[in-house]
């Protein structure tokens, strides 16, 4: 039953220019009470996974899109009444088309919001549920008599690869989700091989493999489908030439020890990958050719007087690279606040398009992964990367007062790929030998 205040949600445009999304995971079910900037859904777009707030209160009356769609921007997503919920079970999914032959009827004048702003103290309340429906649909999603299963992407992760069943685990979450302590407290289910069986289907966010005995065919799509295609296009229409050096960085170990205690920087957590951030800053105000842009069809090279530092950061859905606006003007204490809510909101996998836009220089940083260095890919519509690798105990040569020593000295490789049509060898050695002398004497960095 379709109310006189019925109102559907459309997928709105979470990004710049974004057409469409996946849908990840429903929030809500059939019957639910939603207020306004509950979060009713998570999509996954080429850039980023996205928590979707309803732009209206009321009832849910109806998921029109199955987890795992790949739907329009404007497309109806979910349809919400102030009315009494449908009868018929916990959850009832419409497809789009079925909507399509109803009449339209007025959207009321509840306003929309803004995907992330506005309020968010109020949690979603579960109405009384009916008897479940034969079907065992919940919007394209397993749900047991509770609701649908509620936990974080990275936890969703997480347990498909123990080959966890989230509807088994008992959640303790602040929100009823399901928690990676939880994981840790229920028994595993792994397949028994990856030639002669293939776990059950399960309603992960994440897209299921197809199993067909000796391989495994995953779908290339969202971030992992955007990533592919941006360093292809970079890699083969920039002349990318990559140079790197070895820094003696005890310094900057020392001096990164030392601001850990310094009451400046209480809560942020310090690392040298912060004095390499400022030291790149630093280095683009002397050497702007690495911080503009190759215009082909303007055919102009733009230069860019301000610094939009980007971190690339691996996800558990591809690599991403979020960037830091303004970061030239920013203190010690606060880049350091930058990379750290920078790199927490990646690891969630909540990075959101327009922190993605804009990028004027890159630093990937592949230390903790235990490799001394990279020849990187530039991002699109930047000049430079930079590779930071890992800082290691190495015997290093030292000259103090007109004689050489052999001492152990905490080094690293920084690697720096650029684009060749406008940086020429001299000034990409430049900007790295800059680099390079500020880590080694970081003293005047944070200044």
């Amino acid at each position: 039953m379709v109310t006189a205040t019925t109102q559907e949600f459309k997928l709105p445009d979470v990004g710049e220019g974004l057409v469409e999304a996946e849908l990840v995971s429903w929030h809500v079910a059939v019957g639910d009470t939603v207020q306004i900037n509950d979060i009713v859904c998570e999509i996954e777009t080429a850039k980023s996974v996205v928590e979707l707030p309803s732009p209206f209160a009321g009832i849910v009356e109806a998921i029109l899109v199955e987890v795992g769609a790949t739907v329009e921007v404007g497309t109806p997503i979910i349809r919400i009444g102030s009315g009494n919920a449908p009868a018929g079970g916990a959850s009832e999914f419409v497809p789009p088309a079925a909507t399509e032959a109803r009449a339209e009827e007025p959207a009321g004048d509840t306003p929309g919001t803004l995907v992330g702003y506005g309020p968010r103290e109020a949690s979603t309340q579960r109405r009384a549920r009916r008897a479940a429906d034969p079907s065992g649909r919940s919007g394209g999603q397993h749900a047991a008599a509770s609701g649908p299963v509620l936990a974080k992407p990275p936890v969703r992760l997480a347990a498909r690869e123990a080959g966890i069943d989230l509807r088994d685990v008992a959640p303790t979450g602040r929100h009823g989700d399901v928690t990676r302590e939880d994981l840790a407290s229920s028994p595993s289910q792994p397949a028994t091989s990856y030639e002669s069986a293939a776990p059950a289907a399960r309603a992960y966010d994440v897209p299921q493999p197809v199993y067909t005995g000796r391989v495994t065919r995953e779908p290339i799509k969202g971030v992992r489908k955007m990533m592919g295609q941006a360093m292809s296009a970079s890699a083969f229409t920039v002349p990318h030439v990559t140079i790197w050096t070895s820094v003696d960085v005890t310094e900057t170990t020392r001096l990164v020890a030392r601001l850990k205690s310094d009451p400046a920087y209480a809560g942020v957590r310090v690392s040298p990958l912060l004095l390499l951030a400022r030291a790149c800053t630093e280095a683009l105000r002397k050497h702007p050719l690495l911080n503009a842009v190759w215009d082909e069809p303007a055919q102009e090279v733009v230069l860019r007087h301000y610094v939009n530092l980007g971190v690339a950061a691996a996800t558990p859905r591809g690599l991403v690279v979020p960037n830091i606006k303004d970061a030239d003007l920013m203190s010690g204490p606060d880049l350091g606040r930058a990379i750290n809510a920078l790199t927490d909101v990646a690891r969630e996998g909540k990075t959101q398009p327009a922190q993605q836009q804009g990028g004027t220089f890159t630093i990937t940083n592949v230390g903790p992964f235990g490799m001394e260095g990279g020849t990187p890919i530039i991002n699109p519509g930047e000049s430079a990367i930079l590779c930071f690798g890992a800082v290691s105990k190495r015997p290093w040569v030292v000259s103090a007062d007109g004689e050489d020593r052999l001492a152990v000295r905490d080094v690293c490789t920084l690697s720096l790929s650029f684009d060749h049509r406008h940086v020429d060898g001299a000034t990409g050695s430049a900007f790295l030998a800059d680099v390079a002398a500020a880590m080694a004497d970081p003293s005047q960095l944070l200044a």
